[in-house]
């Protein structure tokens, strides 16, 4: 049997999510007495000498209160005007909130790119490290406003976010806080003998069937993106949680080791940063590779033009492609060469690069140290 206490003694770094659905009332407007709770908590936390990161959503439906929908709209632009308009709204109820505790709060505003390009991540990291080394509370949502993807589809409710917030901070924890227990085998809102899970070792194919559709038609998340949250916070190391935000204290009686929600556990052969940020940036395109550069590969080798067989997309050098064979994602890696470039070598011998393209790089089109395995 895991024990909680014992395994929460030594954490020190916390991201903390608060869903759609815990944030905001079914009207819409914000659940101040939620917000001041988490505050007093987050408070206590920090007295105990913990980092707490807070991802807060809840803009978009703040903005749709404010400017009087009588129902939440589909257009893109529509929904990015109340993010616009309620993401201050929101910021100035937490500022407000984490006063009363003397503690001061940063706006973070996220896209996917932020973590894709590597030179934005590391000022990011370092941007929110400096903060937590101040004793500042950073707040950290999506930029709806300026997502240039559909809103909520690329993080899900920010579900997503938490756990690359997680993975790239190396937090301790993830605790995502939302309108359910925890996961159940079950929908517990259709089936009276669903059962909550308590720990979930690894994330199998079972596991993930239990996300099923989304648990709550509030947010947007629903279970199924908090499974992928956790496939994350595995790979990084993070140990991730999913409680009800309607328990009473529920952040420092997490902390203090109580059986609360559903833990997954934490992968601890974890990757190495570098390889981290590969495997969890977005893919500018793919290569195609037999079976032979695959074996490779998978040995700890780099990829060679001529085991490639075909490209997708259009690349740089320096961006990530994923690799792929038959059909399936095996690696993930940063190209050394164009996608033009290695559309004239693939299936080419390295003696053949300076000819066919007028100069040679590399002998390889991607260095092993660059390959990071999915």
């Amino acid at each position: 049997m895991i024990d909680r206490k014992e395994l929460f003694d030594d954490v020190s770094k916390v991201v903390v999510k608060i869903g759609t659905s815990s944030i905001n009332n079914e009207s819409g407007e914000l659940n101040h007495q939620l917000m001041e709770n988490m505050a007093a908590q987050v408070a206590s936390l920090h007295r105990q000498g913990k980092k707490v990161i807070l991802v807060s959503s809840g803009a978009i439906g703040i903005g749709i209160d404010m400017l009087d929908f009588d129902k939440r709209p589909r257009e893109i632009p529509v929904r990015q005007a109340c993010a616009a308009v309620g993401q201050g709204v929101l910021m100035q109820e937490w500022s407000k909130a984490f006063a009363k505790h003397n503690l001061k709060v940063a706006q973070i505003l996220l896209t996917y790119e932020s973590f894709s390009n590597r030179l934005t991540y590391l000022n990011l990291r370092n941007s929110i490290s400096t903060l937590l080394s101040y004793g500042v509370i950073p707040i950290i949502n999506e930029n709806d406003s300026t997502c240039v993807n559909e809103i909520e589809a690329t993080f899900g409710d920010n579900d997503k976010l938490s756990a690359m917030v997680a993975s790239k901070m190396e937090a301790d924890l993830l605790v995502i806080l939302s309108d359910i227990d925890g996961l159940y085998d079950k929908n517990p809102k259709r089936n009276d003998e669903a059962k909550l899970l308590s720990v979930v070792e690894e994330v199998t194919p079972e596991i993930e069937s239990y996300g099923g559709s989304p648990t709550s038609m509030k947010g947007v998340g629903g279970m199924r993106t908090k499974i992928e949250a956790a496939k994350i916070c595995n790979m990084a190391g993070s140990y991730m949680l999913i409680a009800s935000s309607d328990v009473e204290n529920v952040i420092v009686r997490i902390i203090s080791g109580e059986e609360l929600g559903t833990l997954f556990l934490a992968n601890q052969e974890v990757h190495k940063n570098r390889i981290r940020w590969i495997l969890l940036s977005k893919s500018n395109g793919s290569i195609e590779v037999d079976e032979g550069a695959k074996k490779a590969i998978l040995n700890s080798m780099s990829l060679l033009p001529s085991g490639i067989t075909n490209i997708n997309g259009e690349f740089d050098r320096g961006d990530i492609v994923e690799i792929k064979c038959d059909g399936d994602v095996f690696a993930k890696g940063i190209t050394d060469y164009t996608s033009v470039e290695i559309d004239k070598i693939k299936g080419k011998h390295t003696n053949e690069i300076a000819d066919l393209l007028g100069y040679k790089n590399y002998d390889h089109a991607i260095k092993k140290e660059n390959i990071g395995l999915c």
